[in-house]
């Protein structure tokens, strides 16, 4: 029965692994990444709804004061 040949290995895994690592660092290249939001422009108006100006209070039974 024939040994199992072992004396590529070592040349197979050391290529192997700088292989990899190119092949990661392309596919990081190609990716895009989000793009940070642009700043808010502060002079802009925001539409006027009625109830952003009405200022209304709900009271419960329970925070009313004891009689």
């Amino acid at each position: 029965m024939p040994q199992l040949d072992t004396s590529t290995w070592f040349i197979t895994i050391t290529t192997m692994l700088p292989t990899l690592y190119l092949i990661m660092q392309l596919k990081l290249l190609n990716t895009s990444y989000y793009k940070p939001p642009s700043q808010k422009n502060s002079n802009k108006q925001t539409p006027n709804n009625h109830w952003q100006l009405k200022w209304t209070k709900i009271y419960l039974l329970y925070s009313r004061p004891q009689q």
